[in-house]
């Protein structure tokens, strides 16, 4: 209660001295302006009483500092008059002074604000970094060293691997499919490449895998952050446009938005305990607690052959079979993006047939005397993947975010220009894609950048799930340990310094972007 008592009161003072602070400048200028010999003599007089109390606190002189401050005070008020007798400024230059002091009047506080959170500590942080663990010694740019070269932070030695890896291979297949699918449609239209949905849909999904190959194979601190840029940024604007679309216009729209925006209300730690009890396993013999856990055990129990699995078989034939139809459905129509997707989802229907007749799908595993026991997943402990189940809980909370912004760009984009669209034959589809994502696209650019600055910076989830282990690191969370808790005050700095630095080319890109719009 003390420190919050304190904390408390220093909000009450610097609130209490900015204002008088204001007020008082405020005055001045008003003076300066109104009566020029006033403000001269007052400037002179509170310069003087600064003087005589500094003089006086410092013991260059003896005696009380409250008569040394009088007597400053009357001098400097003596010095003023006499500045004020050699002629009065002009009325116009007396107008500009105004304009000028009323305007540092009202950015001074702001400015000493950022100062003393921002551009002080920014400095103060930059210095740090050139020091040693203990900011005693001065070791140049060997903290920065230190983090390109330590291998919890940045390992690149097993970078040949992913070209040995099967989200390499399945990566590669996804984009060769794209890409022919565009040229074939593209050939009839008279060009090399057509750009649609059902060319740029594999690609986009095949580069999405091979960063999955990339981040899962080079490890360590660095690449982490890179890999919660590239999965959260991407999926939480892709699932926030997918909502805001379909969620359009519809008779329910304003309930489905509240339930996708509803996360948003809830903090980072809160969400990660949320998600933490979603995640956890218990030891096989005890009923399962965590949600994700209890549903891998209760379809390990459905054996293969056995009643349930016959059922859950039936129902995956049915679903096998309409998609078989809707796949055919979109060759008919040439719709490749339709048939496509169509096809993607029947295989892995399939393969959930085969795992429920042959091996069995699910957390079963055989005990020590043949009986079924449960087989857990351990979501938060299992590495790389670990990261991936992390970043759900950051996606689950920025959908609502991105879906609100980008709902209201959807809903500004100009009816005539989809009136004129569909008048010239387009489709639904044909319209979305070709009128309304390029109107919105500085929006989404807006989203992705602002999430980006976001995900470079996480750290309560991280931090309340698994504290950095299980090779979840990021660069926030090793700040914190590496400046208080092991007490590395230089590479801990080094850390913030390279972190500050990752963000500003974001920032300084939506900068850029806001003041274009507004010219």
């Amino acid at each position: 209660m003390g420190a919050l008592g304190g904390a408390l009161l220093g909000v009450v003072i610097a609130i209490g001295a900015s204002t008088a602070l204001f007020f008082g400048a405020n005055w001045l200028f008003d003076l300066a302006v109104n009566r020029w010999r006033v403000f001269l003599a007052t400037s002179g007089a509170l310069v003087g009483a600064l003087v005589g109390a500094v003089v006086a606190g410092n013991d260059v002189a003896g005696g009380p500092m409250w008569l040394w401050a009088i007597a400053g005070a009357l001098i400097g008020a003596a010095v003023g008059t006499l500045f004020s007798l050699a002629g009065t400024p002009s009325s116009a230059r007396r107008t500009r002074l105004s304009e000028r002091g009323r305007l540092a009047t009202f950015l001074g506080p702001s400015l000493l604000f950022v100062a003393l959170g921002l551009v002080i500590p920014l400095i103060r942080s930059i210095y740090l970094s050139l020091l040693d663990s203990r900011a005693a010694e001065w070791v140049g740019l060997s903290n920065y060293g230190e983090i390109l070269t330590n291998k919890q932070s940045l390992d690149l030695s097993g970078w040949r691997e992913i070209f040995t890896s099967r989200l390499f291979y399945a990566a590669v297949v996804l984009i060769a499919a794209g890409l022919a699918i565009g040229m074939a449609v593209g050939r009839r239209r008279g060009r090399k490449l057509e750009a649609l949905p059902g060319s740029i849909g594999p690609i986009a999904i095949g580069l999405f895998v091979l960063s999955f190959a990339v981040f899962t194979t080079l490890r360590g601190t660095v690449i982490n952050n890179l890999w919660w840029v590239v999965v959260v940024t991407g999926l939480s604007t892709g699932l926030g446009l997918a909502a805001a679309v379909l969620a359009d216009r519809t008779r329910w729209e304003s309930v489905a938005k509240s339930l996708i925006f509803l996360p948003m209300a809830i903090s980072f730690v809160g969400a990660g305990i949320i998600w933490r009890f979603m995640y956890i396993a218990r030891p096989p013999q005890k009923p399962q607690t965590g949600f994700l856990n209890a549903i891998w055990v209760w379809l390990g129990s459905l054996r293969p052959h056995s009643t349930g699995a016959w059922v859950a078989v039936a129902i995956l034939a049915v679903a096998t079979a309409l998609l078989a139809g809707l796949c055919a459905f979109g060759v008919r129509r040439r719709q490749p993006a339709f048939a496509v997707g169509s096809a993607v989802t029947a295989i892995g229907v399939l393969w959930l047939i085969y795992r429920f007749m042959g091996p069995g799908l699910g957390g079963s595993v055989p005990g020590p005397n043949g009986e079924p026991v449960a087989g857990t997943i351990l979501f938060l402990q299992e590495a790389p993947f670990n990261n991936v189940w992390l970043m759900v809980v950051l996606i689950w909370i920025q959908t609502g975010f991105a879906m609100v912004i980008l709902s209201a760009a959807i809903k500004a984009v100009p009816t005539e220009l989809l009136e004129a669209a569909r008048v010239d034959g387009a489709t639904e589809r044909q319209t979305f894609w070709n009128v309304t994502i390029p109107t919105i696209i500085p929006t989404i650019t807006v989203v992705a950048t602002t999430l980006i600055v976001l995900v470079m910076k996480v750290y309560d989830i991280v931090k309340v799930m698994t504290a950095g282990n299980f090779g979840t690191q990021v660069i926030a969370n090793e700040m914190w340990q590496r400046a208080f808790t092991e007490l590395n005050f230089g590479l801990g700095s080094a850390l913030a310094v390279v972190l500050f630095l990752a963000v500003v080319p974001a920032m300084a890109f939506n900068i850029r972007r806001m003041q274009r719009v507004d010219a």
